[in-house]
């Protein structure tokens, strides 16, 4: 009896070290990924919780969402104008078994992974379609990865285009055509405002031909307002109406 518990006493402080360095704390936002001798045995959910050293090993696993900054990347376009665009990729772990199991490193390879994607993306549309479709290429980009990392249980949320540089000849080249742009907008206004004018003209001079009464009147109102400053010296031509009507007064006398 006194051997057993000789025996016992002597092993537990052996046991007791190895159950503090085996014991492992796993947080909520994390999973832990077990092996026991090499080989995959299980899931470990968050707590407090026990790895036999030696035999057994464990891997955390976050399932936070992560963000991952795509460098600019050189890519041509489809019609053949050279760019630098980058990007930036949202994704979390959905299955962290498969995150260990299937792939080395996610986020190297979901890196790797949108920047392939993007220059892909970027090489199937025009400049003007990247200028102007940002949001459609950005979903395009997010569906692609995302499809392609799901077999590394992880799930793409979103992908979002940040910058896209130009060649400096190729933004002279296009502030030159947003210049000329302006201008015809300016000469169409232009022309237009003169169809109105002319089209208000024409009516006033139908209007006064149909009613001679509206024209002497209209020629009185301008007298008027050209007379009202003394230093303007008025030249007034006087309506052939007007003669005749006179005329007729002194051939009647």
């Amino acid at each position: 009896m006194n051997l057993i518990f000789s025996f016992i006493y002597s092993i537990a402080p052996f046991v007791i070290f190895v159950l503090l360095i085996g014991l492992k704390q796993v947080n909520q936002y994390e999973r832990g990924v077990k092996f026991t001798m090499g080989k995959f045995t299980g899931m470990v959910n968050p707590g407090w919780r026990i790895v036999i050293p030696v035999f057994q090993s464990m891997r955390k696993v976050d399932l936070r969402l992560k963000a991952v900054d795509v460098p600019p990347q050189d890519a041509i376009t489809k019609d053949n104008v050279s760019v630098k665009v980058n990007a930036v990729i949202y994704y979390k772990i959905i299955d962290a078994s498969k995150s260990v199991l299937e792939v080395e490193n996610v986020s190297y390879a979901v890196l790797q992974l949108a920047m392939t994607t993007m220059r892909n993306i970027v090489g199937e549309v025009t400049l003007d379609e990247l200028l102007s479709q940002r949001s459609v290429l950005s979903e395009k980009i997010e569906k692609q990865v995302d499809e392609a990392t799901k077999s590394w249980g992880v799930e793409v949320s979103t992908a979002e285009l940040k910058d896209i540089n130009l060649p400096p000849e190729m933004i002279r080249t296009i502030a030159k055509q947003a210049e000329a742009e302006r201008e015809r907008r300016a000469v169409i206004i232009n022309s237009e405002g003169e169809v109105v004018a002319a089209q208000n003209l024409s009516k006033a001079a139908d209007l006064l031909a149909n009613s001679p009464g509206a024209l002497h009147l209209r020629t009185l109102n301008s007298i008027n307002d050209i007379s009202s400053d003394s230093s303007n010296t008025v030249v007034f031509t006087v309506p052939l109406e007007i003669l005749k009507a006179f005329t007729g007064f002194k051939n009647d006398k």
